[in-house]
C-alpha cells in the first residue's frame, strides 16, 4: 500500500512549513482590510486643513458668545428653571453663580460680528470666518473630549480627523508627511500632547501625523551620525528593504509595507523638513506680521508661519495644537495672556493666505474640545473668578476653501448655558470638513475587522449654512 504525502509529512513539519501561512490567514481575520478611496468623490473647495487646537477649552462666553443678560445678572444665582435636575457637577452642594465677563465685546469687519476685545486682529478678518456659536458635545473631562473632537470618538485608538483626511487626498509632496503636528504653549518640563492625539488608527500606519519638534533636531531620530555620509545611509536602507521584502513575502504582514514607506519618507525628509522649517528667507513684512514670538522656538506666532509654508509644500493636514487654556481660575489674567499670544498669528495667518491665494484652497478651523460655564467658579473677585467645563454649548469657527465668510450661525440661550437655535454637533463639523474637500463623509469609508468604518460613524449633516 502506498503511503499518501499526508501520512509522510509530521504534525512538527506540518505546523513549522504553514506558519508563514497560518500568520497571513490570522492577519486577514483579525486585521485591517483597506478600501483605497481614491480620488474625491466631487471637485474640492479646499486642498489642505489647518486645524488650530486650543487644548483646555477656550471660554466662549469671554470671546465669541455675548451675553449682556449674563453681565446683568453678574452675582446672582443661576436660574433654577436652566439647571434644575441636571447633572452639574461644579461647585456640588453649593450655589450656581452667574459670571458675567469681564471683557467687552464689539462688532467687527462688514458682517458686524460682535467679539471680545481680547482678539482685534481676528476682528479684521470678521468677514473672511463663519463663526458657530451652537457647538456641543456629550464629553467634558479633557482627554476624552479632545478625542472625540479630533477622532469623532471619546475611546482611544480611533483614527484621527487628520489620519482621515491623509487618507483620503494623499500626498501632493513625497518629500513631506501628508500630516504634520505642531505644539506650542507647554510649560517648560511640560510634555506635548500624547501622539495618539494624531495617530492613524485602524487605519494605515503612514497617514498617522508626523510632529515637527523645536530645537536642532524637528523631527526624532531623523538626523544621522556624523560619521555616515548620504550614500552609506541609502545603501543601509536599500539593504534593509531588502530583508524587510522578504520577511513581508514570508508573512505577509502589510505593516511592513508602512514601515518601508516610513524610512524611505524619512530619508526624504532629511532634505526637505530643514529647508521647510528655517524662516530665514521670510521677509521681514512677513515675520513682523506674524509678531515678535515669530522667532522664539516653539511659539504659537511660529507654528502659525511653518503652518503657511507647510501647506504651501504641499502638506494636505496640519495641526496646531496649543496647551493651556483650561481656567478654572485666574481666568481674566490667563485669557488675556492666552489671547494676547494668539491672536495676532491667527489673524496674520488668514491675511498672509489670503495674499499668496492660498486661503481659498485651504480650511482654517478653530476649536477647543468643549466649552466653559457661564457659572462661576472659584469666587467673583480677583485671580480666583473662573469657568468650568461645558459640553451643552461653545464656539468654532471656520475659515477659507468653500466658507461663507462673515457668516453666524446658531445661537445659545440669554445667560449661555445651552444651545436654542442650530444645534451642531462634533461629526457635523467633520462632515462639512470632509464635503469642504471634495468628499461625501458617508461614503469615505475604511474595511476593518469585517464592516465599513468612517470618521462620522453613524452620524454627521453637512453645515450647508455656512459654505460659500
Amino acid at each position: 500500500m502506498t503511503t499518501s504525502m499526508w501520512e509522510r509529512v509530521s504534525r512538527r513539519g506540518f505546523l513549522r512549513g504553514s506558519a508563514g501561512c497560518l500568520g497571513a490567514l490570522a492577519l486577514r481575520a483579525v486585521g485591517t482590510e483597506t478600501t483605497e478611496p481614491g480620488r474625491p468623490h466631487f471637485a474640492p473647495r479646499a486642498k489642505a486643513v489647518i486645524f488650530l487646537c486650543m487644548q483646555g477649552a477656550p471660554s466662549q462666553l469671554d470671546l465669541f458668545d455675548e451675553k449682556p443678560r449674563l453681565q446683568a445678572m453678574d452675582g446672582q444665582p443661576m436660574p433654577a428653571s436652566l439647571v434644575q435636575g441636571q447633572a452639574v457637577d461644579q461647585l456640588k452642594g453649593s450655589a450656581l453663580v452667574c459670571a458675567g465677563s469681564r471683557f467687552r465685546f464689539a462688532p467687527h469687519g462688514r458682517c458686524g460680528m460682535r467679539l471680545s476685545e481680547l482678539l482685534p486682529n481676528l476682528g479684521r478678518q470678521a468677514d473672511r470666518i463663519a463663526l458657530i456659536r451652537s457647538m456641543h458635545t456629550p464629553v467634558i473631562n479633557h482627554p476624552p473630549a479632545v478625542s472625540h473632537l479630533l477622532s469623532g470618538n471619546s475611546l482611544l485608538g480611533r483614527p484621527s480627523c487628520g489620519a482621515w483626511i491623509a487618507y483620503g487626498l494623499g500626498s501632493q509632496n513625497r518629500d513631506l508627511p501628508t500630516y504634520t503636528v505642531l505644539a506650542s504653549g507647554m510649560s517648560p518640563g511640560e510634555p506635548p500632547p500624547p501622539a495618539h492625539q494624531w495617530g492613524a488608527g485602524f487605519l494605515p500606519g503612514h497617514f498617522q501625523g508626523v510632529q515637527f519638534l523645536s530645537g536642532s533636531e524637528p523631527v526624532r531620530f531623523l538626523t544621522d551620525p556624523a560619521e555616515t555620509s548620504r550614500a552609506a545611509r541609502r545603501e543601509q536602507l536599500d539593504a534593509l528593504h531588502a530583508l524587510d521584502r522578504r520577511q513581508r513575502d514570508a508573512v505577509g504582514d502589510p505593516a511592513i509595507d508602512t514601515r518601508i514607506a516610513a524610512y524611505e519618507l524619512a530619508f526624504r525628509m532629511q532634505v526637505e523638513v530643514p529647508e521647510t522649517l528655517d524662516l530665514s528667507g521670510e521677509s521681514a513684512a512677513a515675520r513682523q506680521l506674524y509678531g515678535p514670538d515669530v522667532d522664539r522656538p516653539g511659539s504659537f506666532a511660529r507654528n502659525c508661519l511653518l503652518a503657511r509654508r507647510l501647506v504651501e509644500r504641499g502638506v494636505r493636514f496640519v495641526q496646531l495644537f496649543d496647551v493651556g487654556w483650561d481656567h478654572h481660575a485666574q481666568l481674566v489674567r490667563g485669557l488675556r495672556k492666552k489671547a494676547g499670544e494668539v491672536d495676532q498669528p491667527i489673524g496674520a495667518l488668514l491675511q498672509d493666505l489670503a495674499a499668496r491665494g492660498l486661503l481659498d484652497e485651504t480650511l482654517v478651523v478653530f476649536a477647543g474640545e468643549f466649552g466653559r460655564t457661564p457659572m462661576n467658579q472659584g469666587g467673583q473677585a480677583g485671580d480666583r473668578y473662573g469657568r468650568d467645563h461645558h459640553g451643552k454649548a461653545f464656539s468654532v469657527w471656520m475659515a477659507g476653501g468653500g466658507v461663507r465668510g462673515g457668516t453666524v450661525l446658531g445661537a445659545t440661550d440669554d445667560l449661555g448655558y445651552a444651545v436654542v437655535e442650530r444645534p451642531i454637533e462634533v461629526a457635523d463639523l467633520h462632515a462639512t470638513m470632509l464635503h469642504l474637500l471634495g468628499f461625501d463623509h458617508e461614503r469615505l469609508t475604511h474595511r476593518h475587522q469585517g464592516r465599513d468604518h468612517r470618521l462620522t460613524d453613524v452620524a454627521g449633516r453637512v453645515v450647508r449654512e455656512i459654505l460659500a
